[in-house]
This record gives C-alpha cells, sequence and structure tokens, in this order.
C-alpha cells in the first residue's frame, strides 16, 4: 500500500500520535528538533518510514514482517460497518442529516437502546433527499439492532419503516454482537407498543393518522373492520396518560382490500380533523385492475363512513332514528301510542330498552326534535347493535337513518342537534 493511500486509510479511525502527551494536529508524523532524528522518539524502536509509531509499537527485535496491514480499530469498525447501520425509509422532505441524527439519538436514549455509554448513539448519517431514504450508522452492533425496535415510529409527523440495509449479512453479524433487539427496551417513551409489531409487520402495514383523540380503540377498529377482519391493530397511546395520540397501525387479513380501505378512508373529515390513510411505508401502490370495480362499491359507501365518523356519532348508549315517522303521524293520541309500542317493540330486540323518547309537535308546529325517535338503552353495546340492526331498514316507504346521539342532551331534553 503506498503512503498517501495507507494514511487515507488512516483518517477518522486512530488518533494522532503524541508528543509529550499532547496530540498533535497533523496527519504527519512531527517531533521536537533535537529529540527525534530520522524518524525516531528518543526512548522508542525505530521508526518505519511514513507510518505513525504511537500506532505500530514494536518489542524489541520484532521483525517487520509481523508488522499488521491495518490498524485493528479501523479494522474492526470497516468489518462491522454493515451491522451497525440502519436503513431508514420514508422520510419526509424536510429531513436533514443533523435532523436525523438527533432525532434517533434522543430516541435510542429514550428507550435505553444506548449500550456503548454516554453520549449519541449516531456517529453518522447519510441522506438520499431523492429516494427519501438514510443510512443511520450506529455506535454499536447492539445499538444498531436495539435501533430495528423502531420500525413505525414518528418522524417529524410521519412514520418511517426501519431495516436492515442491503449489504447486512446475517451469518457475520451474529458473531459481531446481538441481532436481536433488547427485548427490554421501553418502546412506550417513544409511543410505541412493545410486541404489537407482531401482526403489523410487511409492506400491507396502514397508517391512520387524523384520528380524534376522543375515539377509542373499539370506534377505530369498527370504523377500520368495515372493509374487512383485521389481522394486527395498534392504537397508539400516550405512555402517562394512557389516552390516544391520535393515530394507528393496521394490517388487514385479506392483503387485497389494503388499497381499497385507503382510498376510501383516507380524507374522511371529523370535526376539525381528517383522517390520513396510506401505507406505513408510504409505497402509493395503485389497485389493481381487478379491483377497480370493488374500490367503486367502497367510495359509493364512503357517505355512510362520514357518517359514523362524525363527532356527534361516538358510541352512546342512545340512538337517534330519523326518517321513520312524520309531524302528522303524531298529531293524534292513538295513532301516538301505537308508534310508540311499535318503537318500543322494535328496540327492544337488541338489548335492555330503558327509554323511548318521541318529540310530538307543538301547539304552532315548532317542538325541536319531532320526526326523531330516541331510544335510550342500558348499555353501549345494545345500542351498537340497535345501530347495526335499524341503519338502512325500510320503516313507511322510507330508509331509516340510525345515529348514535350525545347522552348530556338526551338527558337534558335537547332533541335539535
Amino acid at each position: 500500500m503506498s503512503r498517501p493511500m495507507f494514511e487515507k486509510a488512516m483518517l477518522g479511525y486512530l488518533p494522532l500520535c503524541a508528543d509529550n502527551g499532547r496530540e498533535l494536529t497533523s496527519v504527519a508524523f512531527m517531533c521536537k528538533k533535537d529529540q527525534c532524528t530520522a524518524g525516531q522518539i528518543p526512548g522508542t524502536t525505530p521508526a518505519i518510514p511514513g507510518m505513525f509509531p504511537a500506532m505500530f509499537p514494536l518489542a524489541t527485535g520484532q521483525p517487520f514482517g509481523a508488522l499488521p496491514v491495518m490498524p485493528v480499530q479501523a479494522m474492526t469498525q470497516q468489518a462491522t460497518r454493515h451491522a451497525r447501520r440502519v436503513y431508514v425509509g420514508g422520510l419526509p422532505p424536510t429531513a436533514n442529516e443533523q435532523s436525523v441524527a438527533t432525532f434517533f439519538s434522543q430516541v435510542m436514549a429514550a428507550i435505553g437502546g444506548n449500550t456503548a455509554g454516554p453520549g449519541d448513539a449516531v456517529v453518522n448519517v447519510y441522506i438520499n433527499h431523492e429516494k427519501k431514504f438514510a443510512f443511520v450508522e450506529m455506535r454499536s452492533v447492539e445499538e444498531a439492532s436495539n435501533a430495528m425496535a423502531l420500525d413505525g415510529i414518528i418522524f417529524e409527523g410521519a412514520p418511517v419503516k426501519v431495516r436492515r440495509p442491503s449489504d447486512y449479512n446475517p451469518s457475520l453479524a451474529a458473531t459481531l454482537g446481538p441481532s436481536q433487539p433488547n427485548p427490554n427496551l421501553n418502546l412506550a417513551a417513544v409511543g410505541l407498543t412493545p410486541g404489537s409489531a407482531g401482526g403489523l409487520e410487511g409492506p400491507d402495514r396502514i397508517f391512520v393518522g387524523g384520528l380524534p383523540y376522543y375515539f377509542t380503540e373499539a370506534q377505530v377498529r369498527e370504523l377500520l373492520e368495515s372493509f374487512g377482519p383485521l389481522r394486527g391493530f395498534d392504537l397508539v397511546k400516550d405512555r402517562e396518560t394512557g389516552n390516544s395520540k391520535g393515530y394507528a397501525f393496521c394490517v388487514y387479513q385479506d392483503l387485497s382490500v389494503t388499497d381499497i380501505a385507503c382510498a376510501a378512508l383516507n380524507g374522511i373529515k371529523m370535526g376539525d380533523k381528517t383522517l390520513t390513510v396510506r401505507r406505513a411505508n408510504q409505497g402509493t401502490n395503485q389497485p389493481k385492475p381487478e379491483q377497480e370495480s370493488v374500490l367503486l362499491h367502497a367510495q359509493q359507501q364512503i357517505a355512510l363512513q362520514k357518517l359514523m365518523l362524525q363527532p356527534g356519532a361516538v358510541s352512546t348508549k342512545v340512538l337517534c332514528l330519523t326518517q321513520v315517522v312524520s309531524p302528522e303521524e303524531l298529531i293524534n293520541d292513538e295513532d301516538y301510542e301505537d308508534i310508540m309500542e311499535d318503537m318500543r317493540g322494535e328496540g327492544e330486540k337488541f338489548g335492555t330498552l330503558v327509554n323511548v323518547v318521541i318529540p310530538r309537535p307543538g301547539p304552532n308546529d315548532a317542538a325541536p326534535g319531532v320526526g326523531k325517535v330516541f331510544l335510550e338503552y342500558a348499555d353501549i353495546d345494545s345500542a351498537t347493535k340497535a345501530r347495526a340492526g335499524l341503519n338502512g331498514r325500510k320503516f313507511g316507504g322510507n330508509q331509516v337513518v340510525a345515529v348514535f346521539y350525545p347522552e348530556n342532551k338526551f338527558a337534558q331534553g335537547e332533541y335539535d342537534d
């Protein structure tokens, strides 16, 4: 190896040689006048021209042929680099080397993933802005393996995927350190759920963002399962409060509905929020031609999904039915009692019915809630079954619309929402 090539190989791996305890500031060999001659430091073995004496201490009489070709530290770093790097995909356009390095160093510290001592876990970042991915180099093999647990973490508002790079050699890496994340990492500290990724791996994982914070797990599941049963689901919650963070991940058992669900749910307005639904790896795969008819059907049904997602439609024990009766049918007392009995009999099919309220027209026909029927159940489960059974049914030639109604308004007699 020529001297320029050797010196290039040494840069960034080893400290410069010392002179009386002081670190030198140049790659070239330096020494004080009158203290060394012909590349020799007093008290040391003769130096090899072009080499750093401190790098290769030779025992007395050791032949030059025993000299290593490359310093041990440099060899170690080169040999472990493939196992110390992680691939981070799906970066937002605003990401840069500094923001990525700072974010992952802070996250690693937060989850207890730093095993190489104090300081930042990230030592280098390379970003491909065009393809929106980065290679993040960690200090140690173990820290890189711990970083694998961060797959799906939200960076600058978007979930990113964390993978091994293409040059990762599993068999070789197994000899260098742990190849799996430490099971005791505190993933909840950064909004990840330990063990939740079991059914949530792969390219068909869906990110659901923009969820109202008051939506429960059951309500989000109900929305997503309108397109089919789920293989995996995780509503991300705050570690301290246990409240929803407003986003979730899911995978369908039937992977063919992945794009259909994304297309149908993405962009739905929920109060002042808008749903963002896409593949978590940000792949923008288009629906296959044979899926177009199914997608069209799903889009035709989106009005029903929007109805279910309105803030007033959060599951409650009270159900509001519209397009069931007309004001004229409620004027006569006998007719009114018949309708009350019919509604009570219909409602009791789904659970314990506590109360039935059907507002009647006043003297000036301006009474609030006229034309609506309110069914109050003993529990939300019964009300949910009633909604599923009554919504869309024909009643007197009209198609019934059934939605949940706020319990506090019902208790106060406010029927005009």
